[in-house]
């Protein structure tokens, strides 16, 4: 494996010593080679992101919103750089005539928009730690994170005032200013007062900071910018502090890597921003294109749109997470198999001859422009006409979905892979290289990198075929977790984060995230399972949409929950003549037993164990969702939460399975 196209080894491998696991050696990007991206001059922490670039694009259009007219959402409308600063300072200024001072948390909660923004670079100015509040964590964790981080002063969308409102009298030990994105009505007013906290409109608290100048604090790289709270699948959120140093590191490496595969960001891309500010993924990305002096529309919050913003705005650049693309996948076969034969045809011949090229190492735009103009241009406006890269990110995306949006976007598609703890992008996968399907890419030029092995579930960093923990170092990891230095050495060890990501090397310097170390029990016959890859391997199954696999060690076999998939489930039926609709369907008996079968066959495809086949399956008509608390906002099984729910399910099938 030493010689890896995109990777540098900068430190030996060590065996394992001392009761302590073997060690791969440590690599960084290629495009480090002469070392990571020097700091930018005068570029110190968030607040010069920004700065700098009102300064170099303030006529640029910074921030769009779509404008309503008679109901009706019409074009963007948009703020300049220079507009929104003299915003950024009113409010600033207003905050601190609150008495809050420099090092004091303030929340944000709502979904994305200008005053989103406007908040968070207003905390940037005064040396605020901005603290994200999003609601999919649960009622319960507002109030934990308002009372954990000791926000004293929270902006909100003016729909989540109510929900702001349950937290007390708990949150106002330390709260006392409420700012709203709109309006306060008057029963709001009085009841917030009633609490001695002081509530303000928007267009309030702007006049609130008119005449006023506060002198900004000297700010450190090493200053905590914000805390994002993450969603463990287990336990209370943790706060992971980010540092001014780590956002402009992850600029400096993201901006490298662009430059080095002739994709730089300028000032004229433009940005949709719908995945959550809250979330370091969409964070870091906006941050990128404010340092650009590029252009961030937001989308109406709404799903059912999302794609008819799109068509408005026209972005250059689309971040998604898998689940918007397989929608987008799903939508866009459907149109395909409902066309007549000609087009399907015709449709057919374009898509295997452009993979095929695409294959041969063919570049995105030489590999079939005929039909990129003929067949797949339909697509293309489907997403503004104007993308050039589709980042996807937070889970992994199908290989079958990357190669199908790969071909028809007439886009890059890339794939990155970071936490919350690494400042987001740690890997991201390279344009034109169709081997890297499937993986999340090489390392961004500003870490390192290194397998640890996990014995337990035999993973060697030292291997042939290189697998085990990943575990990352650079300036982009966090400060720790707040409150929690405890949780924080489990985790940040000699300056290496652990990440749990089991990963495998590829011949090419990529890496390929094949399992979660943590999600690994015995069953009672004391074999392993690890459970996310058995998921993985039966995630590819035709006809089903989720998995849940589940064991436990009092048992000697696996069960498992299905979502099935409405169509295939509704075709099988008509053909094999049993009736009724989709909820009686997955009750069916004969329904399970076709899924277990399906089940089987990618077991016996892949050459799974015979303990990790499935004994059982329940089928669910209704997706997991973070509704019924059975999925992180990032999509992640909560395996406890799943376990509590499903918990009679599962009692029953293992019921029937010891009776046979």
């Amino acid at each position: 494996m030493s010689q890896m196209k995109y990777l540098i080894e900068v430190e030996k491998g060590q065996p394992a010593k001392d009761g302590k696991p073997s060690i791969g050696p440590a690599y960084r990007s290629i495009f480090a080679k002469d070392g990571y991206p020097p700091p930018i001059p005068g570029l110190n922490s968030c607040w010069d992101v920004f700065r700098m670039s009102v300064e170099k694009y303030p006529n640029n259009p910074m921030l769009g919103r779509r404008e309503i007219v008679d109901g009706k959402a019409g074009k963007y409308v948009w703020q300049t750089y220079q507009q929104v600063y003299d915003i950024v300072i009113k409010v600033g200024n207003a905050i601190r005539s609150c008495g809050v001072e420099p090092g004091a948390k303030c929340g944000i909660y709502g979904a994305n928009s200008a005053e989103w923004i406007i908040s968070m670079e207003a905390c940037n100015a005064h040396g605020l730690y901005c603290v994200p509040l999003y609601d999919t964590l649960g009622a319960g964790a507002i109030e934990y994170i308002l009372c954990h981080s000791e926000i004293s002063i929270a902006f909100t969308e003016e729909k989540k005032i109510p929900e702001l409102l349950k937290t007390f009298p708990n949150a106002t030990q330390h709260l006392k200013t409420i700012v709203s994105f709109g309006k306060v009505t008057p029963e709001q007013r009085q009841e917030i007062e009633k609490y001695g906290l002081s509530v303000y409109s928007w267009e309030e608290f702007g006049k609130l900071g008119e005449n006023k100048e506060y002198d900004f604090p000297e700010k450190k790289k090493s200053d905590i910018c914000t805390i994002m709270y993450t969603s463990g699948t287990t336990g209370d959120p943790k706060g992971v502090m980010i540092s001014n140093l780590n956002i402009i590191t992850l600029i400096a490496g993201v901006k490298r890597v662009l430059e080095c595969v002739d994709e730089k960001l300028t000032s004229k891309d433009v940005y949709l921003s719908y995945l959550p500010l809250a979330h370091i993924f969409d964070r870091v990305i906006e941050e990128l294109f404010i340092f650009h002096g590029a252009s961030i529309g937001f989308w109406r919050g709404d799903v059912k749109l999302l794609v008819e913003d799109i068509g408005e705005l026209k972005p250059s650049i689309f971040c998604a997470v898998p689940r918007v693309l397989d929608r987008i996948y799903g939508g866009l076969t459907q149109k395909i198999s409902a066309g007549g034969l000609l087009k399907k045809t015709l449709f057919n011949f374009a898509y295997s001859h452009k993979l095929s090229n695409l294959k041969g190492g063919s570049k995105t735009d030489e590999a079939s422009p005929l039909s990129d103009k003929l067949v797949f241009s339909k697509v293309r406006q489907g997403l503004g006409g104007n993308v050039r890269l589709i980042l996807s990110g937070a889970a992994p995306l199908a290989s079958h979905v990357e190669a199908y949006l790969r071909v028809v976007t007439c886009a890059h598609v890339l794939q990155g892979y970071g936490l919350t703890e690494s400042c987001a992008g740690s890997f991201v996968s390279l344009p034109n290289d169709m081997s890297m399907l499937g993986t999340v890419g090489p390392p961004v030029p500003n870490v390192d990198v290194r397998l640890e092995s996990v014995p337990e579930m035999n993973y060697d960093a030292l291997s042939s075929t290189p697998r085990g923990e990943i575990c990352i170092r650079g300036d982009t990891l966090f400060s720790g977790y707040y409150k929690r230095d405890d949780l924080t050495e489990e985790v940040l060890i000699d300056g290496w984060f652990h990440t749990g990501d089991v990963g495998e090397w590829q011949p090419d310097g990529s890496m390929k995230i094949i399992d979660r170390k943590k999600n690994i029990f015995k069953l009672s016959q004391g074999e392993y399972v690890a459970v996310e890859h058995l998921e993985n391997i039966y995630g590819g199954t035709p006809g089903i949409d989720s998995i849940w696999v589940y064991g436990n060690s009092f048992e000697s076999y696996l069960v498992g929950v299905v979502n099935p998939n409405k169509l295939a489930l509704e075709k099988w039926a008509e053909e094999n003549g049993i009736s009724g609709d989709f909820n009686s369907l997955c009750e069916n008996p004969k329904a399970k037993e076709h899924i277990l079968q399906e089940l089987s066959k990618i077991g016996k495809e892949k050459k799974l164990k015979g303990f990790e086949f499935l004994k059982a399956v329940h089928l669910d008509p209704e997706p997991f969702d973070m509704e019924r608390d059975l999925l992180t906002p990032t999509y992640k099984k909560k395996r406890p939460q799943l376990l509590k729910y499903y918990q009679n399910v599962i009692d029953e099938m293992y019921k029937s399975i010891n009776r046979k």
